[in-house]
């Protein structure tokens, strides 16, 4: 399984993203399943403004099973709270909280994101570092 951040999804339904096509066989690489947050998909549809473009196209493929989506249990809210904390000199968002969360819930060490500069210095308890994808 691979975390999936919400730069990769923007670039794989915006073709006009820089890194649309990247992103698209990196997507045809990974063989295990992606997972990601409710936040992550807020995001998401937020930066893909457009109807017809993009929200159509990424609802088409959750509901496709394109995706899982970790709905996030209460017991998680510490820790997401208590990681935002830690690195909120960065400062760490919510969404990206909940991906490490999730990677530490499924002992997950591969994220696929364009924010290599923020995974980098990120540390999941079950790992020393996240392995970044493309």
């Amino acid at each position: 399984m691979v975390i999936i951040d919400t730069g990769p999804i923007v670039s794989l339904f915006d073709e006009s993203e820089s890194t649309h096509q990247i992103c698209k066989e990196t997507l045809k690489d990974i063989n295990s399943g992606i997972m990601t947050s409710w936040p992550v998909l807020t995001e998401s549809f937020y930066l893909l403004e457009d109807w017809q473009k993009g929200q159509n196209e990424l609802w088409n493929f959750i509901i496709a099973g394109g995706l899982n989506i970790y709905e996030i249990p209460a017991s998680d809210h510490n820790r997401i709270r208590w990681l935002m904390e830690k690195y909120s000199d960065n400062p760490m968002d919510l969404a990206d909280a909940t991906l490490v969360a999730i990677a530490e819930t499924h002992k997950i060490k591969t994220i696929f994101t364009l924010d290599r500069n923020d995974f980098s210095k990120y540390r999941p308890k079950h790992c020393t570092h996240f392995e970044i994808i493309p």
